[in-house]
């Protein structure tokens, strides 16, 4: 906002841009991985990614840098469905445990990124930080030789190709877990986009100290990632998630409505229940359509958490434009009260 100028809601169209370009077309890329089983979706993702995020500072203009956060959002979509396929797809136990670990990964890199993003363009403004794109690029490279296109060739016990049939059958679970990530993503990812700016601009927090603060919420949101994994092995996902959406509630309302060490340990302790749920959704996904692990994945995955942010990154930035920022994260706090009532409705099992 500071280098290019622009308002809360021209940020909230960015997020949204980034949201819509890789959650939401995640989907196409899950129905490739299922017909096509390509390496290259996961291989070539976080160059792209990398790439394009590290080098925003460089847009000449406004809608050069929606279409660059665009097209990092395209390789962030590419290398979810295949990836999170190749976790669990050779498991017969501890499946959730299993995709606790490879999701809460990519939560621990988002809790690392905004630590990493601000040290490079607190010293060198925003331009510095194109170094971050080299990790990026650097895995890339690992991933050529490692990833042989030999285990991409089937996944699991799925037919080739991509059949509607096993979805059609399971559709009224799949809609309920469907939900239940759209009510958890919109507090998830609107946090994750304005909690910095929120901080800055109605607590005074510098921009490095705010930084830090979402670290601690997405470390919190990876520890509830392992954790809500293990515990659904052993109580079943519907469990889980109805601790997650009973549990984050009150402990975010702590952060909003105290200040110091107390909304400290409700921001970290609302991110680790609030996450409880991502491995566990998409595993009972998995379980209820196994042939079609790339497309519910991405479902559960990118197209949920894109929908929510698609709508609620935006509309967040209207509300404290013309509110305040207050007021709209305290609005946030309904919707895992709406999702109580939808986890009370899902299968003891999948």
């Amino acid at each position: 906002m500071s280098h290019f100028g622009f308002s809360f809601t021209q940020a909230g169209i960015l997020g949204g841009t980034l949201s819509f370009s890789s959650p939401v077309t995640q989907p196409v890329y899950g129905y490739l991985a299922d017909r096509f089983h390509s390496r290259h979706f996961t291989v070539l993702a976080p160059a792209m990614a990398g790439i394009f995020i590290s080098f925003l500072g460089f847009a000449p203009s406004y809608p050069v840098l929606l279409a660059m956060v665009f097209l990092a959002g395209v390789g962030m979509a590419a290398f979810h469905p295949h990836a999170s396929s190749n976790a669990t797809n050779t498991l017969q136990r501890n499946k959730a445990r299993a995709m606790a670990v490879f999701i809460s990964s990519g939560t621990l890199g988002l809790a690392i990124g905004p630590t990493v993003f601000s040290f490079f363009t607190g010293r060198y403004g925003l331009h510095g930080a194109a170094a971050v794109a080299v990790p990026g690029i650097a895995v890339t490279l690992l991933l050529l030789p490692l990833l042989k296109p030999e285990r991409n060739l089937e996944i699991g016990d799925s037919k080739p190709g991509f059949d509607w049939t096993p979805l059609r059958a399971v559709w009224k679970p799949m809609l309920l877990l469907y939900m239940l990530v759209f009510l958890r993503s919109v507090v998830q990812i609107t946090f994750t986009q304005f909690l910095p700016l929120y901080l800055h601009t109605q607590r005074g927090y510098s921009l490095r100290a705010a930084s830090w603060s979402l670290s601690l919420y997405l470390v919190g949101g990876a520890l509830g990632g392992v954790a809500g994994g293990n515990l659904a092995d052993r109580f079943g996902g519907k469990r889980v998630i109805l601790t997650s959406m009973i549990g984050s509630t009150p402990l975010l309302a702590l952060f909003l409505f105290t200040t110091g060490l107390p909304s400290a340990i409700g921001l970290f302790l609302g991110g680790l229940m609030l996450l409880f749920t991502i491995p566990v959704n998409v595993v009972m996904a998995q379980n209820l359509a196994p042939t079609q692990m790339g497309t519910v994945s991405a479902l559960m995955m990118g197209f949920g958490w894109g929908m929510a942010g698609m709508i609620f990154i935006p509309l967040t930035g209207w509300i404290s434009d013309h509110y305040s920022m207050q007021t709209a994260f305290t609005f946030l706090l309904a919707f895992p009260v709406l999702g109580i009532a939808l986890a009370a409705m899902l299968p003891e099992r999948a």
